[in-house]
């Protein structure tokens, strides 16, 4: 029986990654930003996907443009704007690993409302990053949130705060943002130096706790390449990593999270209520490590080459359930 599959709109920055190598070989550049990212791996994954961002009119923005549609995302209305894009700028070290310096630039489109078709035909909405926590993109972004949680037929909200301290500096605002957030949200995804970062003086099971308590359903921890943990109010676990060679890992939290958010997307083609997954009743142990498996594999690949560089539907050879047409 064919029916039409969950659509997803993701929300927040888009920008250029100037990559700096360690040694002596010329930087180099590539389309990135974490909501951008993420919405290209779950256009590559085969499941619809809108990202409402803020690009510039530039060379740099008309690449991003070009990034988005080739894959398959579509670019909501308004995205692009009179100024330059953002950088970020990579400076790779030996191991991989990464420190960044940005030149950036996040609000929403002018006007944009949850009657926007963008908005109205999406079940399942992704926010995150610098996108949650910049201003003055930042507090808009928790207004639509807010607005959309109250309407008719709230979709589900998925989160990652991703967050950098190098330019989120105000511990106390970025806390009250990303619990701001996650109160809205049935779906947290964070990594480890996440938690650590915004709850230094809690142990990361008591970090998960803490989230749970905020009435998210199901929260995400990544570990590295120690796997991940998932947990609901009821159920706790951790599924291994998978070990590979790291190119580097750009990108990697960002294609664990889209695959993450199509397992979601999964269910809800299959009938699976809003409200269960936003409760997190939806999800046994068996369901929690089949996402988590998945979620592991797509990140694998991506640190297995250059780049934030997510894998196809056709690379991952690990559907959640069924093969799903291109």
């Amino acid at each position: 029986m064919s029916h039409s599959l969950t659509a997803v709109t993701a929300i927040g920055e888009s920008l250029v990654d100037v990559i700096v190598g360690s040694g002596e070989a010329p930087s180099v550049e590539h389309p990135g930003g974490s909501p951008m990212n993420i919405a290209l791996g779950l256009a590559r994954l085969n499941r619809p996907v809108s990202l409402v961002t803020h690009i510039g009119d530039d060379a740099r923005g008309a690449a991003i443009a070009e990034h988005l549609s080739e894959a398959g995302v579509s670019l909501a209305a308004g995205s692009i704007r009179d100024e330059p894009s953002s950088t970020a700028t990579a400076y790779l070290k030996a191991d991989g690993s990464a420190d960044y310096v940005f030149d950036l630039r996040w609000s929403l489109p002018l006007g944009l409302s949850i009657d926007d078709a963008v908005l109205d035909g999406s079940e399942i909405v992704h926010v995150g990053s610098i996108g949650a926590f910049l201003e003055p993109g930042g507090s808009t972004v928790v207004s639509l949130l807010r607005q959309l949680v109250d309407s008719e037929r709230p979709p589900l909200i998925c989160f990652d705060p991703n967050m950098r301290p190098s330019i989120v500096t105000d511990h106390e605002a970025a806390l009250a943002r990303f619990e701001q957030i996650a109160s809205l949200a049935g779906i947290v995804k964070l990594s480890d130096e996440d938690a650590e970062w915004l709850y230094p003086e809690l142990g990361l099971e008591a970090v998960v706790e803490h989230i749970l308590r905020l009435g998210v359903g199901l929260v995400t921890l990544t570990l590295g390449s120690a796997g991940a943990m998932l947990a609901t109010r009821s159920l706790r676990l951790t599924v291994a990593g998978i070990v590979v060679e790291v190119a580097d890992t750009i990108g990697a939290g960002d294609s664990f999270m889209s695959a993450l958010i199509d397992f979601i997307a999964e269910l809800r083609d299959e009938g699976v209520s809003t409200a269960d997954l936003r409760s997190g009743h939806a999800f046994d142990a068996a369901l929690l490590t089949d996402i988590g498996d998945y979620a592991v594999r797509c990140a694998a690949i991506t640190v297995s080459r250059p780049g934030a560089n997510p894998p196809t539907r056709a690379e991952i050879g690990y559907p959640p359930k069924g093969p799903r047409a291109s």
